[in-house]
Order: C-alpha cells, then structure tokens, then sequence
C-alpha cells in the first residue's frame, strides 16, 4: 500500500477544488518552497518535489480521474508507463515538471509586467491628448470646437499592412508565427518577446514605400468637439477611436482633450459660484444707494445698497453663477463691496472733509472708536 501523502493535500485543496483553484494553490505553494528561496532547507526541497507531482498528475483532466478513482496505485506498479503520451513520463516522479512550471511562471510574472506575447498580435493604438483654452463665457454657455489634431493614422498605399501593393507579411521564421522564443534552463522554461518580429508573429520582406512598412503615416485631421455648459479647469472629454491607429489591424486609441479655462477680467470661479469684486465710493457707503452689476450672461442684476455699508460686505444674487454640468442648476454670483478711498482732491473737497470730520459725533465710526478704546487698554495696562 502506497506511503505517499495525498496529492490533494499535498496542494491543500479539497478533491472538488477547481482546476483554477489547484493552479493557484501551486502557485503559492511552488513560490514559497522553491529551492532559490530556501538555500540549504532539504525540507523546503523535498516539499517542494512534491508539491510539483502532486500538480503534474492533477492538472491533467484524464490522469486526475484516474488518481481519483486508483490513487496512487493508478501509476505505481510499472502503470506509468501508459501516460507517457498525455505528460508524465514512466519512471520520472516530477512528470513534465519544466512545461507545467514553465506555465505558472508565464502566468505570475506576466500579470506582473502587465503584458504577454502572443503571435500576429493586433496592438490597440496609442491614445493622444489635446489641451483646449476656453473662455470663462464658453464654459458657461458651453461651445462647439474644431480642433486639428497631428496623429498616426493606417497608411493609404498599403492599407495599415506596412508590406508593398501585390506583397504580404511573411510568418516569422525564429518564432514560427507564435511572437514568442522559449529558452530552457534546467527545469525552467522562460518565454520571451521574439526580437525578430517583436513580438507580432510576422516579418515584413518588401516593406511599403509610403510608410516604410510601419503600416502607418502622420496626418492632420480636423474634428469637432462639444464642450457642454458648466465644465470647470482640469475637465476631461474622451473621443472614442480617434487617437492614434493600431497596429497590425489593431483597433485605434482614444483621444483625450483636457479643457482649461482662461483667467476672466471680471469674474473668480469658485466650484459652481462666482465672486465679483466692485469698487463704490465712500459716499454711496455711507449714504446708502444702489448700482447694476454685471453677470456673466451679458446681462444686468441690481444690488442695493444699505446705509452705512463697510467694506468686504457681500451681497449675493441666487442663480446667477454657473451651471451645473448636465444639470438645469446653477450656482450664485457674490458681489463684494471695495470702498474707494478719493484722491486727487481739490481745495474745496479738503475743505468738506475737514468740515466734515468737525461734525462728527461719538458712534459715527463705531468700529474705529472700538479699536482705540481697546489700544487705550492695552497701553494703561503696560
């Protein structure tokens, strides 16, 4: 009776686990008791070995069902000789170790470098960006654009093949068509992009004339972009299938244009809000009056202002900001007070200004003769 540890066990998976399931767990396993990682651990080693046939009989649709029903028995006893043909060879307790390991290492180290070769590969084209200056009147209204754009696209003459009219793409004779070499070294097999076709699977003999067998030529296309209402700095628009052509028949990038919206004379963007700053004269301040201002619509809102206005008051006008984007929103227009100090007085102005500060009462200025009774204070109390 066989000594063996069960093969299922031995890659710690249930006997219904998935054929995914027990190539992760080989995975995890064979990386964690790989010799390389466990120098001088003969445990880690022999772990490791077993680990490798327990994979090597289990991946295998018609040998697991055979483990399944004998168990080790289905390869003892000079048995294993009969699934020489499907993968394991007689008298070899690792199977065709090189193969299912050379398979594991492809897949982790493949999605690690995020890419894989594979033969007469269709390679989507690159994706391009654009940046679009706006007015601050266009995102808020929004506009329509025609930009020109300097792209790759599929060579006329040869129609994207990159070979001359009556000629074709060969099959790559190092590769055989697969884009990918195979090179062993022990029980490792490592796969690497074919150099002589990079990877595509196919050689160019008698390359275009027009594109020099790149199967692609620069041109400048002319396009029309939407730009809706209410977009803001940094807003991105994806133009599907208008970036740069593919490769080999591959499908064509995006195009990405990345708005920016110019500084306005008048008006400060605050998300959804606008800031408006307007100057008044000290006169309407104190008085009391009112004024138009501008919105960004090209309209008019008026604002009145209460007697004794200081300065930096906001008043704010609802609805008058910009629009949400792909909303019927909109955000509010803050219009602040600056109070203008005069300049350039005549004679006679001094004259009503001296006359003026003479008349001055106690709680005309109230926030100044708060400031002095504090000052007032602050010295007694040095």
């Amino acid at each position: 009776m066989s000594t063996k540890r069960c093969y299922y066990e031995t890659l710690e998976c249930p006997k219904s686990a998935s054929a995914d399931i027990l190539k992760a767990a080989y995975r995890k396993l064979a990386m964690k008791f790989h010799p390389d990682r466990n120098p001088d651990d003969h445990t880690a080693e022999v772990r490791f070995k077993e680990i490798n046939e327990a994979y090597d009989i289990l991946k295998d649709d018609q040998k697991r069902a055979a483990y399944d029903r004998f168990g080790h028995a289905a390869f003892e006893n000079g048995q294993a000789g009969m699934w020489g043909a499907a993968g394991a060879r007689a008298g070899n307790p690792f199977g065709d170790f090189a193969g299912s390991f050379s398979e594991v290492f492809e897949d982790f180290f493949g999605d690690i470098m995020g890419q894989r070769a594979r033969g007469n590969r269709r390679n989507r084209g690159a994706d391009l960006r654009y940046n679009l200056e706006i007015t601050l009147e266009e995102a808020f209204a929004g506009r329509s654009a025609e930009i020109k754009v300097p792209t790759q696209v599929a060579c006329e003459a040869c129609s994207g093949s990159g070979a001359e009219a009556g000629h074709a793409a060969e099959t790559c004779p190092t590769c055989a068509g697969h884009g990918k070499v195979r090179a062993t070294q022990g029980f490792f097999t490592i796969e690497r992009t074919c150099h002589g076709c990079r990877g595509t699977g196919k050689v160019i003999r008698h390359p275009c004339k027009a594109c020099r067998g790149s199967g692609l030529e620069q041109k400048e296309r002319t396009l029309n972009v939407d730009v809706p209402p209410g977009v803001e700095e940094g807003t991105r628009i994806r133009l599907s299938g208008e970036g740069q052509a593919g490769l080999n028949g591959g499908p064509p990038g995006d195009l990405y244009i990345f708005l920016s919206v110019a500084e306005h004379p008048i008006f400060q963007r605050d998300g959804h809000d606008l800031h408006c700053r307007v100057p008044v004269s000290f006169v309407t301040a104190s008085l009391g009056g009112a004024m138009e201002v501008p919105t960004l619509d090209g309209g008019r809102a008026n604002v009145k202002i209460p007697e004794g206005t200081q300065p930096g008051r906001q008043f704010r006008l609802k609805g008058k900001g910009m629009p949400v984007l792909r909303s019927a929103q909109r955000g509010d227009l803050y219009v602040e007070l600056a109070v203008e100090t005069p300049v350039k007085l005549t004679r006679r102005q001094k004259e009503l200004l001296r006359e003026f500060e003479t008349e001055s009462q106690a709680g005309c200025q109230p926030e100044a003769e708060g400031f002095m009774a504090r000052l007032k204070e602050f010295w007694s109390g040095q």
